[in-house]
């Protein structure tokens, strides 16, 4: 985003305009419910042999959105792109005191607080599902294993903060930012619209998850024979 929009961020809530905008594109939703489904369904199953297979899956799952969402912040839409809402420590610091000083900015796609922790997210992801695809393929220790379950932990808390931002965020600025997650759209000016939600881009990538899911369903051992193997390992053990 340019100088326009920059402008615009600086200025305090009341300023900000009432109109409400397409935002965020259908793609990027999808990511973000598909990430938070995987993300919960795979951190309950953690400790559970019996739903291994499905704590795999969701692993693998987040793997893929990742790659989508990198390449999706570099080619997509403008909110979308990492470009127009990653930002330094200085824009961070005074968005923060802007919140105290009980004038917030206004920033119709992510806030650079909220940015932070989206990196942070997807670097969390990153380092979850590469530790644990080493570790589920024995390709490491015991200090694998404890660094995946040590990052899973780490991004848990990281969505706490995340989602107590959300929360802060909806209340300061009086504008529904769970809702914007489902509907697309936001408080904005007509010149910060999207001009197309790209719901065939989503569509392809909650078909792409939903045919995964479905072949590993397909290979998914019977549970006799699962709890079988589950009781020959630990009787090796």
């Amino acid at each position: 985003m340019n100088a326009t929009s920059a402008s615009r961020a600086e200025a305090p809530v009341d300023s900000a305009p009432a109109r409400r905008v397409l935002v965020w594109d259908a793609p990027v939703r999808v990511f973000h419910w598909l990430m938070v489904l995987s993300f919960a369904g795979a951190y309950l199953t953690a400790e559970s042999e019996r739903w291994r297979l499905l704590h795999v899956t969701l692993g693998y799952t987040m793997a893929g959105l990742l790659a989508f969402r990198v390449v999706w912040g570099l080619v997509g839409t403008r909110h979308a792109r990492f470009a127009s809402f990653v930002r330094g420590p200085a824009a961070v610091w005074r968005y923060l005191r802007s919140l105290v000083s009980g004038q917030p900015e206004h920033h119709v796609g992510h806030n650079p607080a909220g940015a932070l922790a989206i990196v942070a997210l997807l670097g969390l992801t990153g380092l979850v599902t590469a530790a644990g695809w080493a570790t589920y393929n024995d390709l490491g220790g015991e200090w694998l294993e404890e660094l995946h379950e040590g990052a899973a932990n780490a991004m848990l808390a990281v969505v706490g903060l995340h989602l107590a931002g959300v929360l802060i965020g909806s209340w300061v600025h009086g504008d529904n930012l769970i809702g914007a997650m489902l509907s697309g759209r936001k408080a904005g000016a007509p010149e910060d619209t999207v001009r197309s939600a790209w719901r065939s881009v989503a569509a392809l990538m909650l078909a792409a998850v939903l045919g995964f899911w479905a072949v590993q369903w397909q290979s998914a051992p019977a549970p006799d024979a699962a709890m079988s193997a589950s009781h020959h390992d630990r009787d090796d053990d």
